[in-house]
């Protein structure tokens, strides 16, 4: 398959099934199109949502073009608000490789996610699409990953709701066991958030 014809398709999947993806505890977490381990990763996360902060654990494993992740960890929105406990799981698959005729990568990233808390919880189906390219320095094992991700949600809690978050970030594989991430979250979750991972 061509990369324009990929391109399409995805979209095509993203558009069609609406409300899956990354991005499953609503914190302005994203992910680059393409996992940096072989076997599995480990790491953290502080985020700063609008309002609040977040911390939140994950761990990775897959094989081949997938991988799935499993986070867990609790939001704090502040101003007297119950603090939320997280959880949620997501896939990512590659569906773009680059080519001289298309420079970009791209993978599906789907999830489901709650935030949990008394007689106030929510649900949250989200998915998006990932586009980026890794960049490597010349004699190094340092790599710089940009990417964007556009992501649709469904929302439940008490009724239903569609929301979009466009996810900016860079993934800085800085030793051949350390990865530290950032990534920016617009619309309808926003907010900043900084990642530290151990590769295996």
């Amino acid at each position: 398959m061509n990369p324009r014809s990929a391109l399409l398709t995805a979209a095509v999947v993203l558009l069609a099934a609406g409300p899956l993806a990354g991005q499953e505890t609503g914190t302005p977490v994203f992910w680059a199109p393409y996992r940096v381990f072989d076997r599995h990763e480990l790491g953290g996360t502080i985020a700063f949502p609008d309002p609040g902060t977040a911390f939140e654990g994950f761990y990775g494993f897959g094989s081949g073009k997938l991988d799935i992740g499993l986070r867990g960890g609790f939001y704090s929105p502040g101003s007297g608000a119950d603090t939320q406990i997280l959880v949620g799981v997501h896939a990512r698959h590659r569906v773009i490789t680059h080519s001289a005729d298309f420079p970009i990568d791209g993978a599906a990233v789907l999830g489901i996610g709650a935030q949990l808390v008394s007689d106030n919880s929510s649900l949250l189906i989200p998915g998006g699409l990932s586009l980026g390219r890794r960049f490597e320095l010349e004699d190094s094992e340092v790599s710089i990953t940009p990417y964007v991700q556009p992501t649709l949600f469904l929302a439940f809690n008490g009724g239903s709701d569609v929301l979009f978050a466009f996810g900016l970030g860079a993934d800085f594989r800085l030793s051949r066991v350390l990865d530290a991430r950032i990534s920016v979250g617009l619309g309808d979750i926003n907010g900043v958030a900084l990642g530290a991972v151990w590769v295996h």
